[in-house]
């Protein structure tokens, strides 16, 4: 997968409308939606977003005759955003089959009301009333009732708002806004579903992430844009946190916990300039890396944003009291179903890989990795995966050590395996980090912290 933030270089793109573009090729249009604008024309006969970028189209290529734009996901009328438009049925068709399969990947920011739990996934049944387009929840018996359901993370908390972080799995009409006000937080300024949203003010959701396929390149794409408006202005940094492709778990003035995208090397050490590193940097100033991942391994990773703290999660490490869990997806089915593997691993600089010895040899060092079978379907089985030490490659070279190797690790897995399956990326991911300090310790007020993110694998 290759990650593509265009937004920053495409920051003055806009249309003589006041439209702005992120991305256009012969396939692709991707616009950030103004607010208050709807997506395709309606009874109301205001000029909408589809009919204005066929004008823009039309003139700038200078077609004759209809221009052919496809619409194949939609926003509210209220709610601005990414939104890409399909300029060839071809096109068109691919990339509804992506929003229709969920691979098609769609973030929302938004600020509700209320202090929310750290995160949850909402689901529920939902109808609509076709008569006023307003949606309500229903029993799952209903004969109108279709399934809804959504993760969040709340990213930050300030008197009585707080910004979370929403990843859809399905779209319903006016999900969001109905979820959350159902589960009690209501988004500031929803004048449908927020009893207390007062007139005039203008909801906060937005649609800040899209990522997609290209659709004939096949070149994994994510396209950003930052909301704007006095209600955001109290989350700038977070925003710009979450505007530079990386989700924010948790951050205070001593550390920075964040979900690392995959692809992306973490420390500006590893000679690249775009570096998870150089991102956070962007936003917060110097920050500290503490503990690695590979690129080709998504999730959970620390920085310390101070030399004491940095000092604390530096012991923690080298004491083994940072609790690190990943999930993966391995080939074949482990000989037990939960073990605690101990061999000996010595780094061979020619090959750049995790060589994995059964006994004790010249530079070797001790490699221990427990792992559980959660689940196994057919030819592959998902693990949850305990780091005991922390060697370079060690998950994916103990794992290929015993015969399992991961999905999609072509280093030290199965090639002909991967190509079978049309996996290309790595099946690794850090879902979980405990903290643990002493009482003496600078962070001993983070003592027993966890941080945690959704499953991020199914079989």
């Amino acid at each position: 997968m290759v990650l593509f933030f265009p937004a920053a270089e495409a920051a003055d793109g806009k249309t003589e409308m006041n439209i702005r573009i992120l991305y256009e090729d012969n396939h692709l249009l991707v616009v950030e939606k103004p607010v208050n604008i709807p997506v395709q024309g309606d009874s109301s006969g205001d000029e909408d977003l589809l009919s204005m970028l066929k004008g823009y189209i039309k003139q700038k290529y200078n077609k004759p005759g209809e221009v052919y734009l496809g619409l194949v996901h939609r926003l509210d009328r209220p709610v601005g955003g990414v939104m890409v438009f399909a300029r060839t049925s071809k096109a068109a068709s691919r990339l509804s089959s992506q929003f229709a399969r969920n691979t098609a990947k769609k973030r929302y920011a938004s600020v509700v009301c209320g202090n929310t739990p750290p995160c949850e996934k909402l689901t529920c049944h939902m109808a609509k009333d076709e008569k006023t387009g307003t949606a309500y929840v229903v029993s799952a018996s209903s004969p109108s009732a279709k399934s809804a359901a959504l993760f969040y993370r709340r990213i930050a908390k300030t008197n009585e708002l707080s910004l979370i972080d929403i990843e859809l799995f399905t779209g319903r009409h006016h999900q969001i806004r109905l979820q959350c006000s159902h589960s009690g937080f209501p988004i500031w300024g929803d004048q449908r579903y927020n009893k207390s949203a007062k007139v005039g003010q203008q909801i906060a959701l937005f649609a800040y992430s899209l990522t997609l396929t290209h659709p004939t390149t096949k070149e994994r794409m994510t396209f950003t844009a930052k909301p704007t408006g006095k209600i955001w202005e109290c989350f700038d940094k977070h925003l710009d946190t979450l505007m530079s492709g990386i989700s924010l778990v948790y951050s205070d003035n001593d550390i920075i916990v964040v979900n690392k995208p995959y692809g992306l090397s973490v420390t500006i050490a590893d000679g690249e300039k775009d570096t998870l590193e150089s991102r956070l940097c962007s936003v917060y100033g110097t920050v500290y890396p503490v503990h690695r991942l590979d690129a080709t391994t998504s999730g959970l990773i620390i920085f310390a944003r101070n030399t004491q703290a940095k000092a604390s999660l530096d012991t923690a490490i080298a004491s083994r009291t940072l609790d690190k869990v990943y999930r993966c997806i391995v080939k074949g089915t482990p000989p037990h179903k939960e073990a605690t593997l101990k061999s000996w691993a010595v780094k061979d600089e020619q090959s750049a890989k995790t060589l994995v010895f059964d006994t004790y040899r010249a530079n070797a060092k001790e490699m221990i990795t427990a792992y559980r079978v959660l689940k196994s379907k057919d030819d592959l089985s998902l693990l949850e995966v305990s780091l005991i030490t922390g060697r370079t490659h060690q998950i994916r070279a103990h794992l290929s050590h015993i015969g399992n190797p991961i999905l999609g690790d072509d280093k030290y897995g199965d090639r002909a395996f991967n190509a079978q399956k049309k996996r290309t990326d790595v099946h690794l991911c850090s879902i979980r980090l405990v903290l643990h300090f002493e009482n003496s310790d600078y962070l001993a007020r983070l003592n027993g912290k966890m941080f945690e993110i959704t499953e991020p694998f199914s079989l």
